[in-house]
Protein backbone atom coordinates (compact mmCIF):
# COMPACT_ATOMS: atom_id res chain seq x y z
CA UNK A 1 0.00 0.00 0.00
CA UNK A 2 1.25 3.69 -0.80
CA UNK A 3 0.88 5.77 1.75
CA UNK A 4 2.61 8.86 -0.05
CA UNK A 5 -0.04 9.23 -2.54
CA UNK A 6 -3.78 9.52 -1.87
CA UNK A 7 -5.45 6.71 -3.78
CA UNK A 8 -8.36 7.34 -5.69
CA UNK A 9 -10.17 3.47 -5.13
CA UNK A 10 -8.48 0.85 -2.94
CA UNK A 11 -9.98 -3.32 -2.79
CA UNK A 12 -9.05 -5.63 0.09
CA UNK A 13 -9.88 -9.17 0.68
CA UNK A 14 -10.79 -9.05 3.87
CA UNK A 15 -10.73 -12.71 6.01
CA UNK A 16 -12.32 -12.94 8.71
CA UNK A 17 -12.54 -15.63 11.20
CA UNK A 18 -15.77 -16.54 13.57
CA UNK A 19 -15.95 -18.42 17.42
CA UNK A 20 -17.83 -19.38 19.82
CA UNK A 21 -16.23 -20.46 22.89
CA UNK A 22 -12.86 -20.69 21.29
CA UNK A 23 -14.29 -22.89 18.59
CA UNK A 24 -13.94 -21.61 14.89
CA UNK A 25 -17.29 -21.74 13.56
CA UNK A 26 -16.99 -19.89 10.34
CA UNK A 27 -14.25 -18.50 7.83
CA UNK A 28 -15.45 -15.44 6.01
CA UNK A 29 -14.00 -13.58 2.87
CA UNK A 30 -15.18 -10.25 2.07
CA UNK A 31 -14.37 -7.89 -1.16
CA UNK A 32 -14.27 -4.50 -0.10
CA UNK A 33 -13.93 -1.52 -2.56
CA UNK A 34 -13.59 2.01 -1.39
CA UNK A 35 -13.55 4.80 -3.62
CA UNK A 36 -13.24 8.57 -3.64
CA UNK A 37 -15.66 10.69 -5.96
CA UNK A 38 -16.20 13.97 -6.14
CA UNK A 39 -19.27 13.98 -3.96
CA UNK A 40 -17.27 12.03 -1.12
CA UNK A 41 -16.99 8.35 -1.01
CA UNK A 42 -18.47 5.17 -2.10
CA UNK A 43 -18.39 1.29 -0.56
CA UNK A 44 -18.98 -1.43 -2.16
CA UNK A 45 -18.97 -4.88 -0.25
CA UNK A 46 -19.51 -8.15 -2.05
CA UNK A 47 -20.43 -6.19 -5.33
CA UNK A 48 -23.54 -4.53 -3.56
CA UNK A 49 -23.27 -0.51 -3.01
CA UNK A 50 -23.14 -0.12 0.63
CA UNK A 51 -22.26 3.05 3.18
CA UNK A 52 -18.83 3.48 3.87
CA UNK A 53 -19.53 2.59 8.03
CA UNK A 54 -20.88 -0.62 6.86
CA UNK A 55 -17.72 -1.28 4.73
CA UNK A 56 -15.37 0.16 7.83
CA UNK A 57 -16.82 -2.63 9.97
CA UNK A 58 -16.31 -5.22 7.63
CA UNK A 59 -12.61 -4.35 6.96
CA UNK A 60 -12.24 -3.25 11.06
CA UNK A 61 -13.49 -7.09 12.23
CA UNK A 62 -11.02 -8.82 9.67
CA UNK A 63 -8.37 -10.91 11.11
CA UNK A 64 -6.14 -10.03 8.19
CA UNK A 65 -6.39 -8.05 5.36
CA UNK A 66 -4.85 -8.02 1.92
CA UNK A 67 -5.03 -5.40 -0.63
CA UNK A 68 -5.80 -6.22 -4.09
CA UNK A 69 -5.71 -3.16 -5.96
CA UNK A 70 -5.12 0.37 -5.48
CA UNK A 71 -5.22 3.26 -8.34
CA UNK A 72 -3.50 6.48 -7.04
CA UNK A 73 -3.98 9.96 -7.56
CA UNK A 74 -1.55 11.65 -10.22
CA UNK A 75 1.08 12.97 -8.40
CA UNK A 76 3.12 16.38 -9.03
CA UNK A 77 5.72 16.37 -11.53
CA UNK A 78 8.49 17.00 -9.66
CA UNK A 79 11.15 19.44 -9.87
CA UNK A 80 13.15 18.56 -13.27
CA UNK A 81 10.33 18.76 -15.37
CA UNK A 82 9.14 22.17 -13.43
CA UNK A 83 12.49 23.72 -14.50
CA UNK A 84 12.08 22.17 -17.52
CA UNK A 85 8.18 24.00 -18.25
CA UNK A 86 9.64 26.99 -17.19
CA UNK A 87 12.91 26.77 -19.32
CA UNK A 88 10.02 25.97 -22.24
CA UNK A 89 7.61 29.32 -21.38
CA UNK A 90 10.57 31.37 -20.97
CA UNK A 91 11.94 29.82 -24.65
CA UNK A 92 8.23 30.77 -26.16
CA UNK A 93 8.51 34.42 -24.59
CA UNK A 94 5.74 33.93 -21.81
CA UNK A 95 7.03 36.31 -19.04
CA UNK A 96 4.47 35.04 -16.34
CA UNK A 97 4.33 31.13 -16.43
CA UNK A 98 1.77 30.83 -13.51
CA UNK A 99 -0.63 32.97 -15.29
CA UNK A 100 -0.17 31.07 -18.96
CA UNK A 101 -0.55 27.44 -17.19
CA UNK A 102 -3.54 29.18 -15.38
CA UNK A 103 -5.25 30.49 -18.90
CA UNK A 104 -4.18 27.09 -20.42
CA UNK A 105 -5.85 25.13 -17.44
CA UNK A 106 -9.08 27.22 -16.91
CA UNK A 107 -7.94 27.38 -13.17
CA UNK A 108 -5.74 28.74 -10.57
CA UNK A 109 -2.19 27.53 -10.81
CA UNK A 110 0.13 28.97 -7.79
CA UNK A 111 3.01 26.38 -8.23
CA UNK A 112 3.76 24.81 -11.86
CA UNK A 113 5.67 21.60 -9.73
CA UNK A 114 2.40 21.14 -8.20
CA UNK A 115 0.74 19.73 -11.76
CA UNK A 116 0.48 16.19 -12.67
CA UNK A 117 2.08 15.40 -15.45
CA UNK A 118 -1.24 15.74 -18.21
CA UNK A 119 -1.50 19.13 -16.77
CA UNK A 120 1.77 20.04 -17.35
CA UNK A 121 1.59 18.61 -21.07
CA UNK A 122 -1.81 20.23 -21.65
CA UNK A 123 -0.05 23.70 -20.54
CA UNK A 124 2.90 23.10 -22.95
CA UNK A 125 0.38 22.32 -26.31
CA UNK A 126 -1.35 25.31 -25.16
CA UNK A 127 1.95 27.37 -25.14
CA UNK A 128 3.07 25.74 -28.41
CA UNK A 129 -0.32 26.29 -30.22
CA UNK A 130 -0.41 30.11 -29.14
CA UNK A 131 2.85 30.34 -31.48
CA UNK A 132 1.32 27.94 -34.54
CA UNK A 133 3.77 25.13 -33.17
CA UNK A 134 3.45 21.39 -32.01
CA UNK A 135 4.25 19.98 -28.88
Amino acid sequence: MNTNTRATSRTWKAHTTYRECSVVTALTTHMVTITRTASGFQAIVDGLLVGVLEADRVLRAADRLEIIAEMLENGPIGTPATRELHHKLSRLGFHNHYQTASDALAGSVPSLAALSEADAYAARVIAHGQWGMTA
